[in-house]
């Protein structure tokens, strides 16, 4: 029988705990490939490890997991238009790509 510190330790897998740290370092499915079937496609939620992310595909056919909150204004990225090879934030228009970098900042 395990203790309950033993247990939590094993149990708990979010940001910053030992067991979340070590799921971290592999592959995990997340969803399947029809649920983004096409390029452009609406933006599917997605939970793992007690993250909440969202997946897309872009243009070019390529699947982006990112953070679900936007980081200006923690708006959600799951409501965002996806194009143009990124996902654009509907609060204030951001776009991020697959690799999660802002491409573009509407001035």
């Amino acid at each position: 029988m395990l203790s309950r510190e033993d247990n939590e330790l094993l149990t708990r897998t979010g940001a910053g705990t030992p067991m979340g740290d070590l799921m971290r370092r592999y592959w995990i499915p997340a969803l399947l490939c029809k649920q983004l079937s096409e390029p452009d496609c609406t933006p599917v939620r997605v939970q793992l490890l007690g993250e909440k992310l969202v997946a897309f595909r872009d243009s070019r056919g390529r699947i982006g997991l990112l953070d679900e909150r936007c980081p200006h204004r923690t708006a959600s990225l799951f409501f965002g238009r996806n194009e143009e090879c990124g996902l654009r934030c509907v609060y204030h228009g951001w776009k991020f790509d697959v690799d999660g970098k802002c491409v573009d900042l509407p001035s």
